[in-house]
């Protein structure tokens, strides 16, 4: 449901960027640390963004520009360490970001306008914030991936905040669903896989497999490569895929296949070992036009079966849903924060399903709605309104999970600190005389 926050921060933090540039002609540095370079725009946007979201304890702009040192720190760190983020999982993230903004503003044609650049240009300009983002949190990640939290810490966290401090927590409810994607037409069909054929036919007769992918392929990470894949492991990708691509000879193409992800037209490069080497021709049905009918009387059916207890929902969830996230689950969906099946009732929910709650009674299934999937494609699903739990003073019994997650975070903080400390020593740290009482490079309280 909020699946990614990091990346979508990212991407607000790129909008605002641009935003900012369009009001602010002048900018300046103020800090480096090695080649990495923060602006005060940085500093502004960030702050500002706290500000309108109406958080509580907005951070000062010296514990940002920590933050962003930091991060900046992290990025130069990278570089000496070779933690790399590898360029598929950028442009998976990129590409997902893309779409998401696509539905934003209804069409590419919008942002272009929006925004008096072109998609290209604004998908670079992307791609650079978000692989600087990904590499700083993989290398987070590294420095703290050994920390763990055991019960009798979550305890002792608890009991050292102050009676009259513990957190008030709103309403909490336990809500699942099962989707199902609608699908293409037999005319959407037809119409993609004709002409993947005509490229077959046009790669035979001796056209480059790898330009007609650069200009036709909808998979927009591997099409700018002329569809390379790179290597993969056996069982990497999905299985109809890989299925066709281990029975062609190298060189040979396949014949249309079709995926969770579009229609693909198919070429065997090489086979290493336990790895093989593909590139393809992607085509994808248009999202907004699909054929919903089919999933919606799916749904109902099996509605009417939970409804009378011919089975349950957890079990209708694990059979039929295709959500992956969920689908294991049982169709609960889980705070992002905390991964506990607990959600707030409050504004941080879905806008969507908060609103179909409110018209709900617990322990009732609602009736099959549309759905937009988290990479843009159309969908119905039913809502099951499993549990609500009253407002509470926060307490260990009941929130446990929650407590567990605050106590981790802060140790991961302080693991943070400890690293920052020592690794501010292995780089080029300067921050103008603008920010010197910040004390950015002192450790402590600021």
């Amino acid at each position: 449901m909020k699946k990614n926050k990091l990346i979508f921060l990212v991407f607000l933090t790129f909008l605002a960027q641009n935003l900012w540039a369009q009001n602010i002609v002048l900018d300046k540095i103020i800090a480096k640390v090695d080649n990495h370079y923060i602006l005060k725009s940085d500093l502004e946007t960030q702050y500002q963004q706290y500000v309108t979201s109406g958080q509580n304890n907005t951070p000062s702009r010296c514990q940002i520009l920590e933050n962003l040192v930091i991060n900046k720190l992290m990025l130069a760190k990278s570089e000496i360490d070779s933690v790399i983020v590898e360029d598929k999982r950028i442009d998976a993230e990129l590409n997902a970001r893309m779409e998401q903004m696509e539905q934003q503003f209804g069409s590419a044609k919008n942002i272009v306008e929006a925004y008096g650049k072109s998609i290209p240009s604004l998908k670079e300009e992307l791609r650079l914030s978000l692989k600087e983002q990904l590499t700083a949190r993989k290398m987070q990640d590294k420095i703290t991936n050994d920390v763990k939290i055991t019960p009798s810490e979550v305890k002792r966290f608890f009991e050292s905040i102050p009676k009259d401090s513990l957190p008030y927590l709103p309403s909490e409810v336990e809500v699942g669903h099962i989707v199902r994607l609608a699908q293409p037409t037999r005319p959407q069909k037809d119409e993609l896989i004709n002409k993947l054929l005509d490229y077959k036919k046009r790669v035979l007769k001796g056209e480059d497999f790898a330009e007609l992918a650069k200009l036709h392929s909808e998979d927009l990470g591997s099409g700018k490569r002329g569809g390379d894949l790179g290597f993969a492991k056996r069982g990497q990708m999905v299985a109809p895929f890989e299925a066709a691509a281990l029975k062609l000879k190298p060189n040979e193409i396949s014949d249309v296949i079709e995926s969770e992800f579009g229609f693909h037209l198919i070429q065997l490069l090489e086979i290493r070992g336990q790895e093989y080497h593909a590139r393809h021709i992607l085509l994808r049905p248009d999202y907004q036009k699909l054929d919903a009918s089919i999933a919606t009387h799916f749904l109902d059916s099996i509605r009417v079966l939970i409804q009378r207890d011919s089975i349950k929902f957890e079990k209708a969830a694990k059979l039929y849903s295709e959500d992956k996230a969920t689908q294991d689950a049982g169709g609960m969906l889980s705070d992002p924060q905390t991964r506990s099946i607990k959600m707030p009732l409050d504004g941080s929910m879905e806008s969507g399903l908060y609103f179909t709650l409110d018209s709900m009674k617990v322990g009732t299934i609602s009736a099959p709605m549309p759905y937009r999937t988290e990479d843009g494609r159309s969908a119905v699903r039913i809502i099951f309104y499993k549990t609500k739990h009253a407002p509470h003073f926060a307490n260990l019994q009941d929130d446990f999970q929650k407590m567990a997650a605050v106590a981790l975070n802060r140790k991961r903080n302080f693991a943070i600190e400890k690293w920052f400390m020592k690794a501010k020593g292995d780089v080029f740290i300067y921050i103008t005389d603008e920010y010197k009482d910040c004390k950015v490079l002192k450790s402590g309280e600021q």
